[in-house]
């Protein structure tokens, strides 16, 4: 049965309050709501995580008392109101009454007073109780995170807090072996689709507004991938090389598996690794969408088996996990989920892994390490620290005026050239 769209925008920020990511979360209940409103669903759970450090600041204020953890449909259900208040072109009316109504979708008709007094108060008293708010509420950010982009990235810093609250672009990987970016522009021009080309990758295009990717001319057939440009730096600097053997460490969903065979088809042997076995069928169907060839291995890579022997391959991508701080814009619940003390836990999984890689790899090798974070404790400390405790590991320059030197590589920070955040390394192993 289909269910109400605000109700199910509170269902689903419930569950992220709770600790579940929106990718988990949202997917079941787009199937609950009828298909029309199925992109306003979207853009209530995605714009309502995006505003939720200050809704919820507001809501405070609004609310004679918390409510209940057994509430937090409400609570969702209230930020989605004032979501649509602030941050949409939902008449105010319309908005209040539509939320009010989705009380009873919930089965919990006592919010219905609740839910018509927040929200006419706030109408009331909006610009008084923005007042309050202090600079990270205002921005929207956990008071942690704000501090360390500040600290961290000072120059920067407001420019990385606006787009972590922008709606990210749709960007495009051209398929090489199938073709080029300019004739794919082309076709895209032709099924009237507006789009350019990006400025750091010969792959890369951007689309001005969002398309299902299954309308996209020759999608199915592997013509192009969605990947972002700074995520499709990552293959060229790894640079493989023919009949050379490549391990792609952390692979899922094997958007640089894929790319890395895109611009060498040549390659003796690539394996893709990674912790969950489930992640790897998503690896296995872009594999099959573009017609290209791995090994799949479902592994620990901080301890890594006997399957792979020691030094046997020539390069690894060591794309690591890591909070994701320069990806807030395709997943604004990472603002929701994400702990100050998460980051030396990321940090220690980071270390071990290039730790248990790094024996794979022959004598004069290279291993590119990538995170799609900005916090230093993962980037630049960490990869100092294995040097420091590594003497078969140097730093190998990285060649380009994009992004931001640091002692150990190259970052791209959010939004400033249109891409994704992202950190860069590169390490050669000596030759003997």
């Amino acid at each position: 049965m289909a269910t109400d769209c605000r109700a199910a925008a509170a269902k689903v920020l419930a569950q992220v309050m709770a600790g579940q990511s929106l990718a988990q979360a949202l997917p079941p209940m787009l199937e609950r709501v009828p298909p029309r409103d199925r992109p306003l669903l979207q853009q209530l759970c995605y714009g309502t995580s995006r505003n939720y450090h200050r809704l919820q600041s507001l809501l405070r204020q609004l609310l004679a008392k918390p409510l209940k953890d057994k509430d937090r449909d409400i609570q969702g259900l209230l930020l989605v109101g004032l979501y649509q208040l602030d941050d949409t072109r939902i008449p105010d009316h319309a908005a209040v009454a539509a939320t009010v109504e989705a009380t009873k979708f919930l089965k919990k008709t006592w919010a219905r007073g609740l839910s018509n007094a927040v929200l006419r108060r706030y109408l009331r008293e909006r610009e008084s109780l923005a007042t309050q708010l202090t600079d990270a509420q205002r921005a929207s950010h956990p008071n942690w995170l704000y501090k360390a982009i500040y600290q961290q990235w000072p120059e920067q810093a407001a420019q990385i807090i606006a787009a972590n609250n922008s709606q990210p672009p749709l960007v495009l990987r051209v398929n090489g072996q199938q073709g080029n970016r300019a004739a794919y522009l082309a076709q895209l021009a032709q099924s009237g689709i507006k789009a350019r080309p990006g400025l750091l990758s010969e792959q890369a295009i951007y689309l001005d507004e969002p398309q299902d990717v299954a309308t996209l001319p020759g999608f199915e057939q592997g013509l192009v991938s969605v990947q972002d440009e700074a995520a499709q730096l990552a293959a060229p600097l790894l640079g493989a090389g023919s009949g050379e053997r490549i391990l792609d460490a952390c692979a899922a969903p094997g958007g640089k598996t894929c790319h890395i065979l895109e611009l060498e088809p040549a390659v003796a042997e690539l394996y893709a690794a990674d912790v969950e076995p489930e992640r790897l069928q998503r690896v296995s169907e872009n594999l099959l969408r573009l017609n290209l060839d791995a090994h799949l291995l479902a592994m620990d890579c901080a301890k890594p088996d006997d399957r792979l022997a020691a030094a046997s391959f020539d390069r690894i991508l060591v794309d690591a996990p890591c909070s994701a701080s320069g990806v807030i814009r395709r997943h604004p619940d990472i603002k929701l989920l994400r702990r100050a003390d998460d980051i030396q836990s990321f940090a220690d999984q980071q270390i071990a892994i290039v730790r248990g890689l790094w024996p794979l790899l022959k004598p004069g090798g290279t291993l590119l390490y990538v995170t799609c974070s900005i916090l230093h404790p993962e980037n630049d400390a960490l990869v100092q620290a294995f040097l420091a405790e590594t003497d078969d590991a140097k730093l190998q320059a990285i060649d380009g005026e994009w992004g931001t030197a640091t002692a150990t590589g190259r970052q791209l920070l959010p939004g400033l050239l249109g891409t994704d955040g992202l950190f860069f390394s590169r390490l050669q192993k000596s030759p003997g």
